[in-house]
């Protein structure tokens, strides 16, 4: 999850350009401003947070949060039109 400034153009060159290197780590949006990934373990998911923490530009703030494939899948999704693409399954490939 993240916020970054976007008032001058210079944030926004930044916005555009720390999401560009979260999707080719990996991610995809879930929501606005908040990406997933899923990660094989703990470890491999605190190399990803190292190398995040390199690229967060400078007035930005960046939260993650690692939980399990189970955790997640016990998200609830509240909507006031049911959707049918909400991507919530033990399934490990994503296709979108």
């Amino acid at each position: 999850m993240f916020d970054l400034p976007m008032e001058t153009s210079k944030e926004r060159r930044a916005y555009r350009k720390f999401r560009k290197a979260l999707i080719q780590e990996g991610f995809f949006m879930m929501q606005y401003s908040v990406y997933v990934r899923v990660c094989a373990d703990s470890k491999a998911a605190a190399a990803i947070e190292r190398r995040l923490a390199h690229i967060v530009p400078t007035n930005g703030l960046v939260q993650t949060v690692m939980m399990t494939e189970k955790q997640y899948q016990g998200m609830h999704f509240i909507a006031g039109n049911p959707k049918e693409d909400i991507l919530n399954s033990a399934e490990r490939t994503v296709i979108i």
